[in-house]
This record gives C-alpha cells, sequence and structure tokens, in this order.
C-alpha cells in the first residue's frame, strides 16, 4: 500500500467523455483523474441525439455526472430543443446543469438568430428546473450579456460561464448577475495574462475549474489530448493567481461547486 499523500479533492466541471478521443479508455482515464485529485466530473451532451450516450457513461462511472444541451455551433443543425424534453431529461438522478448552451459568432455567426432561440430555451428550463445554466459564449459578449440580463430579470436562475474568456466586461455582467467563471486550460496559457487578471479581479468564491476534454490541454500537456485529470494543471495556475495555498484553492472550488451544482453535492456517494 503506498504512502503517497492524496492530492486535495477537486472537480473537473466541464469535459466531454463521450467524444470519440476517449473511447474504449475510460477506466484508465477516470482512474488518473483520481489519482490526480479530480474526484468528480461533469461530463456534457452538446447534441441531444447523443443524450443516452453520455447517460449511459454517467450511469457506469461513480464520479462522472452529466449535463444536456445543444451547442451554439450545432444550433443551425441540430431539433430546437423544448423546455419540456430539457426538464424531463433533468429528472435523472446524475443529470446536474443545463447546457452547454450559448452564442458563438467566431465560426457561426450565419447562425446568430437562432443560436438565440436555442438560448433562451435553455434558460427557460434552467428557471423551471433550478438547474445551472452552462453558457459557451464567443465572439458574442454584447448580445450574450443582453440576453442573460434580460432573462434572469423575467426569472432569476444560476449560471456558470464555461471556459471563460470573453472580455472583462462580460465577466462583470454575469458575476453581477451571481453566475460563475469557469477557468480551462486557456488561463494556464503563457499569453493569458489579461485573461488571468480578470479572474483574479472576480470573487474567489464563484470561481470553479474543469478542462473541457478533449480540448484546451493546459500546460505541460497542451497540443495534446486533454483529460479531466488535467485540471489539476489549471487549478494549481488559479491558486497562484489568489494567492491561496493549492488546499486552499481546491477546497474554495468544491465549495463553490458544490453550491453552483446542488444537486450533485447531494448525489448519494457509495460506501
Amino acid at each position: 500500500m503506498s504512502d503517497t499523500p492524496q492530492p486535495p479533492a477537486i472537480t473537473d466541471s466541464h469535459c466531454h467523455l463521450d467524444f470519440p478521443n476517449f473511447e474504449g479508455q475510460l477506466d484508465a482515464i477516470i482512474a488518473r483523474a483520481a489519482e490526480a485529485g479530480v474526484t468528480r466530473m461533469v461530463t456534457i451532451c452538446t447534441r441531444l441525439r447523443n443524450e443516452p450516450t453520455v447517460r449511459a457513461i454517467a450511469e457506469t462511472y461513480a464520479p462522472v455526472f452529466y449535463a444536456a444541451g445543444t451547442h451554439p455551433m450545432s444550433a443551425s443543425e441540430e431539433p430546437l430543443a423544448s423546455v419540456d424534453e430539457l426538464v424531463e431529461l433533468s429528472r435523472h438522478p446524475k443529470f446536474v446543469g443545463i447546457g452547454e448552451t450559448g452564442l458563438d459568432y467566431h465560426y457561426t455567426a450565419d447562425s446568430a438568430e437562432i443560436q438565440k432561440r436555442s438560448l433562451r430555451v435553455h434558460i427557460q428550463a434552467a428557471q423551471s428546473t433550478g438547474l445551472p445554466l452552462i453558457i459557451h459564449a464567443r465572439a458574442a459578449d454584447e448580445d450574450m450579456a443582453t440576453i442573460l440580463q434580460d432573462e434572469f430579470r423575467n426569472a432569476p436562475f444560476s449560471c456558470v460561464m464555461h471556459c471563460f474568456s470573453s472580455s472583462a466586461e462580460l465577466a462583470r455582467a454575469a458575476l453581477d448577475l451571481g453566475f460563475y467563471l469557469s477557468m480551462s486550460g486557456i488561463a494556464a496559457f503563457p499569453k493569458s495574462q489579461e485573461l488571468r487578471d480578470i479572474f483574479a479581479a472576480a470573487p474567489v468564491d464563484r470561481i470553479l475549474v474543469e478542462t473541457d476534454a478533449p480540448y484546451l490541454a493546459p500546460p505541460p500537456h497542451r497540443g495534446k489530448r486533454n483529460e479531466p485529470g488535467y485540471t489539476a494543471f489549471t487549478a494549481r495556475v488559479g491558486a497562484e493567481l489568489f494567492g491561496m495555498d493549492y488546499p486552499d484553492f481546491a477546497a474554495q472550488t468544491q465549495a463553490n461547486f458544490d453550491r453552483l451544482f446542488a444537486k450533485a453535492a447531494a448525489y448519494p456517494v457509495a460506501a
């Protein structure tokens, strides 16, 4: 039996374990995550027709929870989700968030109108279920802030700005609504100082960590396939940013995740 101390527990709040990059390897990937201290992960379904596959992963692996929605870059290719459909999916005990949804005008600006319609459907499902909304935002800051603010006035909801890499203005708009910002490997890239400054200016009790695996691996794995265990590299950068010891920052992000993803936090852990 090893005497190596267990690393502090953290949660990968956003990954994509159903992607082909991971096929046939999930046992090893989840074991490596545990060795790195990543005791929970939320795998995200980006096209609702894939929900059964994503659900099966969460049902197979105790540390894995899931969320489902229509990714904005797929919004023009997929049937428009309905509030009822998302609410029905949310009844599963390991379904813990709505999305990812959002706006992405970087590559898919031509589908902006259907993206906005899809986003509002997902927001209504978050309002109805009380589950957090998981937002993808790229090159659409003004529209994103406006829709989030307008819909929040209609009925409050909780939200995480996943893989946050947008402007300080959108960060402030989200934080002013009580939302959370999630740090991905981008925050650990050497040229991301401006983004790190945005995170450092945010309240530490509104910060989550994630991989967005298989994308955006942090150093020292940049350019390679990302996986949930690498959350620890980004979390160590976060600890430095906030001037905290790593165990304290890890514990803070765990408390933040538990507050936002209360359904995951309340899920009974096997003895």
